[in-house]
């Protein structure tokens, strides 16, 4: 699968910023059929970190979400100012 079609786009909740600034966390809405290692390979291509742990879950809207932690060399904070969701 593709990269840019398995992340939609980034969140940006306030709980998503909490963990960006204390889980080195960011999270995603992205393709219901991608895999976890399909999301950890997108992330590594399009913005050039490295993701130690992907976990996902489906919103009540029927969107999947998942919750990207990036290894302790990566800043979630740096990635989310590239993004422009900080």
């Amino acid at each position: 699968m593709e990269a840019h079609k398995v992340i939609k786009y980034p969140m940006m909740t306030e709980r998503s910023v909490n963990m960006i600034e204390t889980e080195n966390k960011l999270t995603f809405i992205v393709d219901l059929k991608a895999t976890k290692d399909d999301v950890k390979a997108a992330v590594q291509e399009l913005y050039e970190v490295e993701a130690s742990q992907v976990n996902t879950l489906i919103t009540n809207e029927g969107e999947k979400k998942a919750f990207v932690k990036l290894k302790d060399e990566y800043d979630a904070s740096d990635v989310a100012i590239r993004l422009g969701i900080l």
